[in-house]
C-alpha cells in the first residue's frame, strides 16, 4: 500500500500544471506579504516617521508604552498623544491614520475631530478584558492567508479532480480488471489525494506563520484582535480572541476546507468521464454556497456557513454567534470537513470500482 501510495503521490506532484500552480501560489504569497510589510506607515506623532520595517519599529515602540489591559486612563492618554495637530477640514479623523494605536483608539474612542465622545473602554467592550499590542501585522498576515488560501483551495482541486477521472481514457481497462483495481489501488488514489492536500495546507500554512514572525515577531500574538486598526473594525470578527488564537482557527478551518474539498472532488472524480468535467464541477461545488442569496436572517445561512468555501473566507463563520456554552461555531466545521472527506473517499472508492470496463 506504501508503494502505490508513493506512486499516486508522484503522479499528482509530477504533472506540470500542479507544480506549476503550486510555484506560482508560492511566489504570490510571498508577494502578498512583502507587499503589505512594505506599504506599512506610521508616524509617532512627533517627530518620527516611515514605511516598511521602520513603521513596524515605531508601532512597535509605541506598542510598548501602551501594552497591557486597555483602560480608560490609557484611552485618555492615547487620545491627548496623537490628537491631530492641524485641522482635519471635516475628515473624521479616524481615518487621519497616524499609526497603528492611534488608528485603534481613534476609531472607537474619539469624535469626528479627534476629541473624546464620551465612551468608556466598558461601553465598547463590554466586559470583556481586552489586551492591547501590536497587532497589525498579523492581523495582515491573517488577510493575505484569506486570499491564499482560496487560491490553494483551487489547486486541490486541481490535483483531486484527475485522480479517478483521468483514468477513464482507458487505464481504468487495466486498473479495474488487475488483481488489486477495486481494492487497494482506489484506496491508495485517495489517500494520496488527501495526504497531497494536507501537505500543500501544512506548507503554506508554516510559510504564512513563517513570514509573520520574522516580519512582526511574537508580541502581538498574545493581544486581543477587538483593538486593531480602522481596517478591521467594520465586519470583522467580534470576539475577544488572541492573535495567536486567530491563526490557530484559520489554520485548522484550512484544513478542514482541504478535507471537505478533496472528499467533494474525489467524489467527482470518480462519476465524472473525463479531467475537465471533473475540474469544473468541483469548482462549482466548492464556489457555489458563497453565490447563494441567503442572509443572517435566513434559517439555511448556518448551514451554508458549514460548506468548505467559508473555512477559507472564514470571517463570516468566525463571526457566527456561539452555540451551547460560548463554543465558537466554528468548530463544527471540523467534524462536517470530515464527514465531506469520509463521504467522498468511500463513494468515490465504490463508483470507480464499479465502473464498467470493456475487456
Amino acid at each position: 500500500m506504501k508503494q502505490l501510495m508513493r506512486f499516486e503521490l508522484k503522479k499528482i506532484f509530477m504533472k506540470r500544471i500542479v507544480r506549476m500552480a503550486v510555484l506560482g501560489l508560492l511566489i504570490l504569497n510571498i508577494l502578498f506579504v512583502f507587499s503589505d510589510y512594505y506599504s506599512m506607515y506610521a508616524f509617532d506623532g512627533k517627530s518620527r516617521e516611515g514605511s516598511g520595517g521602520a513603521a513596524v519599529e515605531i508601532d512597535q515602540e509605541i506598542s510598548e508604552r501602551y501594552q497591557g489591559l486597555l483602560t480608560d486612563e490609557k484611552v485618555g492618554q492615547m487620545l491627548e498623544e496623537f490628537r491631530p495637530k492641524v485641522d482635519t477640514g471635516g475628515l473624521n479623523a479616524a481615518y487621519l491614520y497616524q499609526n497603528a494605536f492611534q488608528s485603534s483608539v481613534f476609531a472607537r474612542f474619539s469624535d469626528v475631530d479627534g476629541n473624546w465622545n464620551g465612551r468608556s473602554v466598558s461601553d465598547v467592550f463590554g466586559n470583556e478584558a481586552v489586551k492591547i499590542g501590536y497587532v497589525n501585522g498579523w492581523l495582515h498576515i491573517s488577510r493575505n492567508m484569506i486570499r491564499i488560501f482560496m487560491i490553494l483551495a483551487f489547486v486541490i482541486i486541481l490535483m483531486g479532480a484527475p485522480v479517478f477521472s483521468g483514468e477513464y481514457s482507458g487505464a481504468d481497462n487495466i486498473l479495474l480488471t488487475s488483481r488489486y483495481g477495486k481494492t487497494k489501488c482506489s484506496t491508495a488514489k485517495g489517500m494520496a489525494a488527501l495526504a497531497a492536500a494536507f501537505f500543500l495546507t501544512a506548507g503554506f500554512s508554516a510559510v504564512n506563520l513563517l513570514l509573520g514572525w520574522i516580519l512582526y515577531g511574537g508580541e502581538g500574538l498574545s493581544c486581543s484582535i477587538l483593538f486593531a486598526p480602522v481596517d478591521f473594525v467594520e465586519n470583522y470578527i467580534p470576539f475577544n480572541l488572541t492573535c495567536g488564537e486567530l491563526m490557530v482557527y484559520q489554520v485548522l478551518l484550512m484544513f478542514a476546507c482541504g478535507a471537505g474539498v478533496t472528499g467533494i472532488t474525489l467524489f467527482l472524480s470518480s462519476v465524472c468521464k473525463n479531467q475537465v468535467t471533473a475540474l469544473a464541477a468541483s469548482s462549482a461545488a466548492f464556489i457555489l454556497p458563497i453565490l447563494l442569496p441567503v442572509t443572517e436572517t435566513n434559517p439555511l445561512y448556518r448551514v451554508v456557513l458549514l460548506m468548505p468555501v467559508y473555512y477559507v473566507q472564514f470571517i463570516s463563520i468566525m463571526s457566527a454567534e456561539p452555540v451551547k456554552n460560548g463554543l465558537i461555531f466554528a468548530v463544527w466545521s471540523v467534524s462536517v470537513g470530515a464527514g465531506l472527506m469520509a463521504v467522498g473517499f468511500i463513494f468515490s472508492k465504490h463508483f470507480f470500482a464499479k465502473h464498467p470496463v470493456g475487456i
